[in-house]
């Protein structure tokens, strides 16, 4: 989250870090890491061969009517923010013998919405109020997920037209430097939204979730 001139030390195992410095002035941000996001979609492929390519994950997410009580805890490398446990390992929590391979393709994909709602919180925590998240990268192209993800954080989740924003960001930034741009406000109106993404489950339903990721969480650090 961009914070201004702001520099916040996290109280909540966030990171402290330069968001961008122009003439001297420097703007920070306080970020939130997780290790395993779009890389479980790619665990599923090349190892599980569960999934012929990223994009059949939307299409067998939507084919579940709910997640039948079943997370995965990424924890392949350890858990980033706000953990930062280094020996966790991955987990695979409530599994039956209703259960099936769907689910789990399903569980890694809410995965990255429930590690994304654990920095959230801790920004909260810190004093910050994020009112919209802005998404972009690989998995976003996956709306099931992008749906599921303002759900679960409860706010609205904004996708960029433009999915690479990281190289986009690069090349305006240097646009702006040799005086193509002449203002950060004359870039940030060439930045297009592709589709608004706005909460719509309800708080039972969302707090029992939540619920049980916590529990997943508790039993990967164990």
């Amino acid at each position: 989250m961009n914070t201004g001139s702001k520099k916040i030390v996290s109280k909540n195992k966030l990171l402290t870090t330069i968001c961008y410095r122009i003439n001297n002035n420097t703007t920070y941000a306080l970020e939130g890491s997780i290790f395993i996001a779009g890389a479980g979609v790619q665990w599923l492929r090349d190892k599980l061969k569960l999934i012929n390519n990223a994009y059949d994950t939307e299409k067998i997410s939507k084919s579940k009517k709910n997640s039948n009580e079943i997370y995965v805890v990424p924890a392949f490398t350890g858990l980033g923010a706000p953990y930062w446990k280094a020996d966790a390992r991955g987990l695979i929590s409530g599994l039956t013998r209703n259960s099936d391979w769907q689910d789990i393709v399903r569980a890694v994909v809410e995965s990255v919405a429930y590690q994304s709602f654990d920095l959230l919180k801790a920004m909260n925590n810190d004093g910050l109020n994020p009112r919209i998240v802005k998404v972009d990268g690989g998995m976003v192209s996956n709306s099931w997920f992008c749906q599921f993800l303002s759900d679960i954080l409860g706010i609205k989740v904004i996708r960029s037209k433009t999915h690479e924003t990281t190289a986009l960001g690069a090349a305006f930034m240097a646009g702006y430097q040799i005086g193509l741009y002449n203002s950060l406000s004359s870039i940030s109106k060439r930045w297009k939204i592709n589709r608004r993404f706005t909460p719509k489950i309800n708080k039972t339903s969302r707090s029992n979730l939540l619920k049980g990721w916590q529990q997943a969480i508790k039993r990967t650090l164990v």
